[in-house]
């Protein structure tokens, strides 16, 4: 017979990863009550507590996502059409987004007052667009339940490979309230979804799901459940979500630490998992490199911070004289379009090739909590490249010099997490060789900013995945709603007569 755990005490041992030892903290052991859970991260050693109220909550939504799931097999793709039309009409429509909004700028008000970043907690005008835009994506889109990947022929028989429906999606994403548009894509194929979204914008979840999505689902005949809010501003609520074993995929979206530590929990419960975290562009300049084409790039890929901003730059040394003078003037123009200054980083080795007056004169950088008056660039060292940089209004980045394409390519391949890389070059066969050897899901010959599910592929993304814990199996770096499936096979015997 298994006891139950019904208090913690201070200093207690936890064993975790087979060999190694936590303990228990005052403060864990004063919170922990009888009833609560307590998840142990096997990868870390971490303690995560779930309180009970937390962990009812939670079991409660995937289980109306799993009952709505298997309801959805009844409904016709029409009326899946239907919610999907509906939900963009309703987000479309003045009035309704109106009392979206205004929960919204209560949303972004409360953050900036705790000095947290609210570069995407804003939804404004161009959101809402390419929520609509998305949600009338997926109306349009191909059904997708059923759709026969293969046919194969035999004599008396023959065998189909056919998409079906995975399961419950468990999405959860921080102060992003444009995913929720997104991750309704899964319902395209017959999935379901339950989301838990960070408390910096739980008011703005709470008024799309009561103006806009409810009414859809309600509208449209789809299952109660079929998208569910998990409605806590408790972190402990995605970690009870993605260790309940009924999720058929957890998918992640946030910054790298918090994702990293999702993805374990869920490992470690047997869910699939898809990781949204790290990111941060990498642009590489050879020796061939058009200035006014590397500027452009520079400056394009520098226009808001989101994970396919140009977060890395490095220039071959032979051109370095005459590129990064106008790369300098690039990212001081990309920081005047957001009326503020730009941030940059220097790998040591490389200042010698930025004017002095960059590290000694102070500018006015706008972080989440609040102006920082600061010198334009710094020293860093190598391992910086590392770290992406979230920056607020300022734009931010590092800056090295290096020998070669190849040596920027083995740092793009050891520091970053291996995500979007560019190179800016006049030689094809250049082009063909960094396409060969650089570890990214995403490489282009440009800016940076065009990995994007909806902006590239027209299709709305439920994230994109880097390649820092090793390379996706069967599908691409892009989840969307119609690459969440299974394959069943189903066999049609027309001669009764065959045997083996």
């Amino acid at each position: 017979m298994t006891d139950m755990l019904d208090k913690l005490t201070p200093g207690q041992v936890v064993p975790y990863g087979g060999d190694r030892i936590a303990r228990v903290s005052e403060d864990l052991a004063q919170a922990f009550k009888a009833g609560d859970r307590l998840i142990v991260v096997q990868d870390s050693g971490a303690l995560l507590h779930v309180p009970a109220p937390v962990q009812s909550l939670t079991e409660q939504a995937v289980g109306r996502a799993r009952a709505a799931f298997d309801a959805l097999s009844g409904v016709s793709d029409a009326a899946i059409t239907a919610f999907f039309d509906g939900f963009a009409a309703r987000l479309a429509d003045d009035a309704i987004w109106a009392r979206i909004a205004a929960a919204n700028a209560a949303d972004v008000e409360a953050a900036r007052a705790k000095g947290r970043s609210t570069t995407r907690l804003v939804a404004d005008a161009k959101m809402r667009k390419a929520m609509v835009e998305g949600l009338r994506q997926w109306r349009d889109s191909d059904a997708g339940r059923d759709k026969v990947l293969e046919h194969i022929d035999h004599d008396g028989w023959s065998v189909e490979q056919i998409a079906a429906p995975l399961g419950v999606v468990g999405f959860v994403f921080e102060g992003r309230p444009n995913v929720f548009a997104d991750a309704t894509g899964v319902i395209r194929t017959g999935n379901t979804v339950v989301f838990r979204i960070g408390s910096d914008a739980l008011g703005t979840a709470r008024a799309i799901v009561a103006e806009a999505l409810d009414p859809a689902l309600k509208a449209a005949g789809l299952p109660d459940g079929a998208a569910v809010l998990v409605d806590s501003p408790e972190r402990s609520a995605g970690w009870a979500m993605f260790s309940d074993r009924r999720l058929a995929l957890a998918v992640a979206r946030g910054s790298g630490a918090a994702v990293a530590q999702l993805g374990a929990v869920a490992r470690q419960a047997g869910v699939p998992v898809s990781l949204h975290g790290t990111g941060g562009a990498w642009l590489v300049a050879d020796e061939t490199a058009d200035a006014a084409r590397f500027a452009a790039v520079v400056e394009a890929s520098l226009d808001r911070k989101v994970c396919n901003t140009l977060n890395v730059a490095c220039i071959v040394e032979s051109r370095a004289a005459d590129l990064i003078p106008v790369f300098l003037e690039a990212i001081v123009r990309a920081a005047q379009g957001l009326n503020t200054a730009a941030k940059l980083h220097v790998v040591r080795g490389s200042e010698a090739f930025v004017p002095a007056d960059w590290f000694e004169g102070q500018v006015t950088i706008l972080r989440a909590e609040g102006p920082s008056e600061e010198s334009a660039a710094d020293i860093v060292d190598e391992t910086v490249l590392a770290t992406e940089w979230e920056w607020e209004g300022s734009p931010e980045l590092t800056l090295a010099v290096v020998p070669d394409v190849a040596t920027a390519i083995g740092l793009f391949n050891q520091y970053s997490p291996q995500f979007t890389a560019s190179l800016v070059s006049q030689d094809a066969a250049a082009h063909e060789a960094f396409w060969r050897a650089v570890n990214a899901p995403f490489v282009g010959d440009g800016f940076t900013r065009w990995v994007d599910g909806q902006y590239a592929l027209n299709r709305p993304e439920l994230g994109l995945s880097n390649w820092e814990n090793g390379r996706l199996f069967a599908r691409a770096g892009v989840l969307s709603g119609d690459g969440v499936f299974t394959v069943r096979t189903r066999v049609r015997q027309t001669d009764p007569k065959v045997r083996r």
